[in-house]
C-alpha cells in the first residue's frame, strides 16, 4: 500500500475563488509557450540552415535536442515538483524556458542553438508536469477541475492551430530569430502570475530523487536519438551510441526493478497490456506526426514550392481538423468504444501520411492538404482515447505516474520520428523521392500501431485498486 498522503499547501479552497482565473491563465500561458515553440520551429529549419550553415543532421538536432531533453526529464520534473514545491518548480521552469528562448534568438551558431534548445526542453520538463499538479491543488472539486483541465488541454490544440501561421508570418517579417522571441511574453507572464496567484504545495510521500535512474534513462534516449540521426553520415559513431543506449537501458531496467514501487518508473505498470499498448500507440502516433511536421516544411521550402508564410498556411488543415475533432473524441469513444476510436484514428493518420508521400510529385497542394486533414482527423480521434486507456489501465494511486509515462512516450515518439524519418529522407536523396520514402515509412508505422492497438485494447481489465505494482 502507498504511504499516507503528506501534503503541505496553502489553503487551496481559500485561494481558488479569488485567484482561480489568474491561476488558470498562468497555467494556460505556460502550455501555450511550450507548444507554440514546438510548432513554429519546424517552419524555420530552412531559414536556420541557410543562416547558420547547418546541414540536415544539425537541423534534426535543433528539433530533437528540445524533444529529447523534455522526454528524458519529464518524470523527474514531476517528482521534483512533488518533493520541493509545485509553484517553485513551475516558476523555475518558466524562468529557464524564458532565458533559453532568449538564448535561442541570440544563437550565433548551430551548436549554440542546439544547446539553447536543450535548455528550453529542460524548462518545459519542469513547467508542464508542475502545471498539471497545480490544477489538482487550485481546483479541489472534480467538476471545477474537469473544466480547468479541459481549458488547459485545449491550449495544446490552440497552439497547433496558431503556431504554423504565426511562425510563417514571423519568419517572413522578422527572420527566424523572431519565432523564439515571440514565446518570451507568454512564459514571462506565466512566471509573473505564478508568483502572485498560485499556491505552494508539496507531496513527498517519502519519495526521493532517483539520480542513477535519471542518468541511465537520459543516456538510453540520447544514445538512440544520436544513433538514428548519425547513422547516415557516421555509421561507426552511430553503432557505438546504439550499444551505449542498449547497455544504459538494461542497467536502467535492473535499477528500477531493484527499487520496486519507489522507482522512478515502477515496472509493475507494464504488466497491463492496455497500458503498454496505449504507450506504444502514442509513441507511434507522434512518430509520424512530428516526422511529417519536420520534413514537409523543409522539403517544400528547399524545393522553392512555398515560402515560410505559405508553408504555415499549407499546414493549417491538420491543425484545424485536430482542434475541431478533439472535443468529439469522447463521444465517439462512448458510442463505438475506445478501441475503435484509437485504432481507427491511427489507421487514418497512416492513410494521410501515405497520401502525402504518394502525391509528393504532384504540383497541386490539394492532395497534401487532404492528407494533412486526414492526419489531423486521426490525431483528434485517437489522442483522448489513448490517454484515457493509459490512465484507466492502472490503479488510481498510479494515475499521475501513468500520465507522466504516456507523455514520455509521446515525446520519445516525436524524437524518434524526427531522427528516423529525417534519416530516411536523407538516404533517399531528399527532395520528392526523400519525402515519398519518409512518408511511406511513417504511414507504415501508423498502420502497424493501429493493428497493435486493436489487439492490445481488447483487454479491458484494470489492475485492482488494492494492487501495488511491484518490480
Amino acid at each position: 500500500m502507498l504511504p499516507p498522503m503528506q501534503t503541505q499547501t496553502l489553503p487551496a479552497a481559500a485561494t481558488a475563488p479569488r485567484h482561480s482565473r489568474l491561476a488558470l491563465l498562468a497555467l494556460c500561458l505556460a502550455v501555450l509557450a511550450a507548444q507554440i515553440d514546438t510548432a513554429v520551429v519546424n517552419l524555420a529549419t530552412r531559414a536556420i540552415g541557410a543562416d547558420l550553415h547547418a546541414g540536415l543532421d544539425a537541423l534534426q538536432w535543433i528539433i530533437d535536442s528540445y524533444n529529447l531533453v523534455y522526454a528524458a526529464l519529464l518524470l523527474t520534473g514531476g517528482l521534483l515538483a512533488d518533493l520541493h514545491g509545485r509553484r517553485r518548480l513551475f516558476a523555475i521552469g518558466a524562468a529557464v524556458f524564458t532565458a533559453a528562448s532568449l538564448l535561442c534568438a541570440a544563437a550565433p551558431s548551430a551548436p549554440a542553438l542546439i544547446l539553447a534548445r536543450a535548455l528550453a526542453g529542460s524548462g518545459a520538463a519542469l513547467l508542464i508536469p508542475a502545471s498539471l499538479s497545480l490544477i489538482r491543488v487550485v481546483w479541489p472539486g472534480s467538476a471545477e477541475r474537469a473544466r480547468a483541465l479541459g481549458i488547459w488541454a485545449a491550449c495544446n490544440g490552440l497552439a497547433m492551430a496558431i503556431g504554423p501561421t504565426l511562425g510563417g508570418l514571423l519568419i517572413g517579417h522578422a527572420g527566424w530569430r523572431g519565432i523564439f522571441l515571440a514565446v518570451v511574453p507568454f512564459s514571462a507572464a506565466a512566471l509573473a502570475l505564478a508568483l502572485i496567484c498560485l499556491p505552494e504545495s508539496s507531496d513527498p510521500q517519502d519519495r526521493h530523487f532517483d539520480g542513477s535512474a535519471q542518468l541511465l534513462g537520459a543516456l538510453a534516449l540520447g544514445g538512440l536519438a544520436y544513433a538514428a540521426i548519425q547513422s547516415h553520415t557516421s555509421p561507426a559513431a552511430a553503432l557505438a551510441a546504439f550499444l551505449i543506449a542498449l547497455a544504459s537501458l538494461a542497467l536502467f531496467l535492473r535499477e528500477e526493478k531493484r527499487r520496486g514501487s519507489a522507482a522512478l518508473v515502477p515496472l509493475g505498470l507494464f504488466r497491463s497490456r492496455p497500458f503498454c499498448g496505449a504507450c506504444a500507440a502514442t509513441a507511434g502516433m507522434t512518430f509520424g506526426m512530428y516526422g511529417a511536421l519536420f520534413l514537409l516544411p523543409l522539403a517544400w521550402q528547399v524545393a522553392g514550392r512555398f515560402d515560410a508564410v505559405q508553408t504555415g498556411l499549407a499546414l493549417m488543415p491538420m491543425a484545424l481538423v485536430f482542434v475541431t475533432v478533439s472535443p468529439c473524441s469522447a463521444a465517439v469513444a462512448a458510442r463505438y468504444g475506445s478501441r475503435v476510436a484509437a485504432a481507427g484514428g491511427l489507421a487514418i493518420i497512416g492513410t494521410g501520411l501515405l497520401l502525402i508521400g504518394a502525391s509528393a510529385h504532384v504540383a497541386s497542394v490539394l492532395p497534401a492538404g487532404f492528407g494533412l486533414a486526414l492526419t489531423g482527423l486521426g490525431m483528434g480521434l485517437a489522442t483522448g482515447p489513448l490517454m484515457g486507456a493509459a490512465i484507466g489501465a492502472v490503479p488510481a494511486a498510479r494515475a499521475g505516474t501513468a500520465s507522466a509515462l504516456i507523455n514520455v512516450a509521446r515525446m520519445v515518439g516525436a524524437t524518434a520520428g524526427v531522427a528516423l524519418l529525417g534519416t530516411v529522407y536523407a538516404i533517399a536523396g531528399g527532395g520528392v523521392e526523400g519525402l515519398r520514402a519518409a512518408m511511406a515509412a511513417g504511414g507504415a508505422v501508423q498502420v502497424a500501431c493501429a493493428a497493435g492497438t486493436w489487439v492490445a485494447m481488447k483487454e479491458k481489465a484494470v489492475l485492482p485498486p488494492d494492487h501495488e505494482p511491484g518490480p
